[in-house]
């Protein structure tokens, strides 16, 4: 192959590979005009048990670890697709968007002044009345805590015991 190629090929591929891992990164969150009332519409319609948001901020690498090493993975994609709608919030936006009781607000005021968060990520589960039912700051350790998150909050076990709790519990009967 002639020199001349070399170079195209290789950014052409490096294109490819950036892109296609960008895109896998991101196919956990569903897309959103910004209307978490109609989400929630939306997410009663195809039966899931609420809606979870990742409140993240661009530069924050606890953030950028969930993304590309646990949310990213098949079995939670597909777990967390299956039982809830998820949506990022970026907690320094200035988009505007629809809070789950209909007032318009900013991403930035819809994280720091309705749900108080001030440090990323933040993972917020809410009920199908767009009432946080769990919230848990800070990146989870591993993916398995990420999926046991996931079922503590399916399975209303937050209810009866702390997130913390749970874990240990879980730890002791494996």
């Amino acid at each position: 192959m002639p020199n001349r190629m070399i170079a195209p090929l290789i950014f052409i591929s490096l294109f490819f590979f950036h892109f296609s891992t960008h895109a896998a990164e991101l196919e956990l969150f569903d897309q959103s005009f910004g209307d978490f009332s109609e989400e929630l519409s939306l997410a009663k319609e195809e039966g899931k048990s609420g809606v979870f948001i990742f409140f993240e901020m661009d530069d924050c690498p606890f953030c950028h670890r969930m993304k590309t090493t646990i949310l990213n993975q098949p079995d939670v994609v597909a777990y967390f697709k299956e039982h809830f709608k998820i949506f990022q919030v970026d907690i320094e936006g200035d988009i505007e968007m629809t809070d789950f009781d209909g007032t318009v607000t900013t991403q930035k005021d819809f994280a720091l002044k309705k749900h108080r968060v001030r440090a990323t990520p933040v993972m917020a589960f809410f009920d199908l009345t767009g009432e946080r039912i769990v919230r848990y700051t800070g990146a989870t350790s591993s993916k398995a805590e990420f999926m046991l998150l996931g079922e503590y909050v399916l399975n209303q076990h937050y209810k009866t015991i702390s997130f913390t709790r749970y874990k240990r519990q879980q730890r002791k009967t494996q």
